[in-house]
């Protein structure tokens, strides 16, 4: 008999890919992704272990899955960074920083915002 690919396996490890990646977008997007591929990773794990020798691909399920895990843990952070930044100089000023291109004006005005905030 023939084994066939895991169900979904190519999309898992695409969306624990994407989940990486996404984490550098204010960490939104890589959340999304991230807990995408754990549940298909996790459907695809129990029809793999009902009858292993009849699918090939769980490879891509595992590696996924783990990406997945990673880019969640980095969105949250990212994620938690942001918070803190638009609670500590607030929404305004971080706008304002966004527009600058050079990091030693960058740095000064941080320096500026967090004087002014003590």
């Amino acid at each position: 008999m023939e084994k066939q690919q895991i169900p979904n396996g190519t999309l898992i490890l695409i969306m624990g890919i994407l989940s990486i990646i996404g984490c550098c977008c204010y960490g939104v997007p890589g959340l999304i992704f991230g807990i995408v591929a754990i549940i298909l990773a996790s459907k695809a794990s129990k029809v793999y272990m009902e009858d292993p020798e009849s699918y090939s691909g769980y490879g891509n399920v595992k590696a996924g899955k783990i990406m997945g895990i990673i880019g969640v843990v980095l969105s949250i952070i990212m994620v938690l960074v942001y918070v803190w930044l638009i609670t500590s100089i607030g929404w305004e000023n971080l706008q304002e920083l966004q527009g600058i291109q050079d990091p030693d004006e960058m740095q000064r005005k941080i320096e500026e915002l967090m004087q002014q905030q003590q």
